[in-house]
């Protein structure tokens, strides 16, 4: 096997990533998610195929070998491991550890990574409330989480994890009181799809795209009215 790049690891971080939201995952995909030119892609599965850590199937859909794999858990723990870093040791915004991981998690030795594991150990939720181990909808849906699209009017829910990929939508929750670890109320599903949501910042209007990115857990019974 030749030398593991960091454009390799994102690629088949993010092959890794992709299949645990559920997404059949695809040259677009990637294009997608790594913000890449398809003929970018291309190139890339090219060089993941021969190096044995990829599988390219006759409808298109990119798979992960043992090999491949591999890689890509090694690497996302160790963007977890930042992450808990940051937010634990250094006290960084919940919000702002990803992208800062994103650049970190590459630079990261397997001495290092060791450190890291005992300071804080194995187990544990990053500040998104996610997992060292992805998990895919069903997994979560085991656990009790639901969608925040899927709650029901006049229930109290908490907030358990977010879509952390997503700068935009982190700073949008944070403005609005919903980080993990929050409760929330729904109040009202309105004529325009959108969901009115009583948070410790008050008042707060989301849409469904916002809705369909944060898992929730409900509490065992129903809000009184305030």
């Amino acid at each position: 096997m030749s030398v593991i790049t960091v454009s390799k690891e994102d690629y088949l971080k993010a092959v890794l990533e992709a299949e645990c939201e559920g997404v059949n995952v695809i040259s677009a995909t990637l294009a997608h998610w790594l913000n890449v030119s398809p003929p970018a892609v291309t190139m890339a599965l090219r060089r993941l195929k021969k190096d044995g850590l990829v599988q390219v199937r006759a409808d298109g859909r990119v798979q992960l070998t043992a090999a491949g794999r591999e890689i890509a858990k090694r690497t996302v723990n160790r963007h977890h491991l930042i992450e808990r870093m940051l937010s634990e040791v250094f006290g960084m915004e919940w919000y702002k550890v990803h992208d800062e991981a994103e650049r970190l998690e590459h630079a990261v030795s397997a001495d290092f990574e060791a450190k890291l594991a005992k300071k804080l150990g194995r187990r544990g939720a990053c500040p998104h409330g996610n997992e060292a181990t992805p998990e895919n909808p069903a997994t979560r849906r085991k656990r009790g989480l639901q969608l925040l699209s899927e709650a029901l009017t006049g229930m109290t829910y908490s907030v358990e994890s977010v879509y952390e990929r997503d700068r935009k939508l982190l700073e949008f929750l944070e403005e609005r009181g919903m980080r993990p670890g929050s409760r929330l109320q729904l109040t009202a599903r309105n004529y325009d799809q959108t969901l009115t949501i009583k948070t410790a910042n008050g008042v707060v209007s989301v849409g469904q795209p916002v809705a369909e990115k944060v898992w929730v857990s409900a509490n065992s019974r129903k809000s009184r009215s305030s």
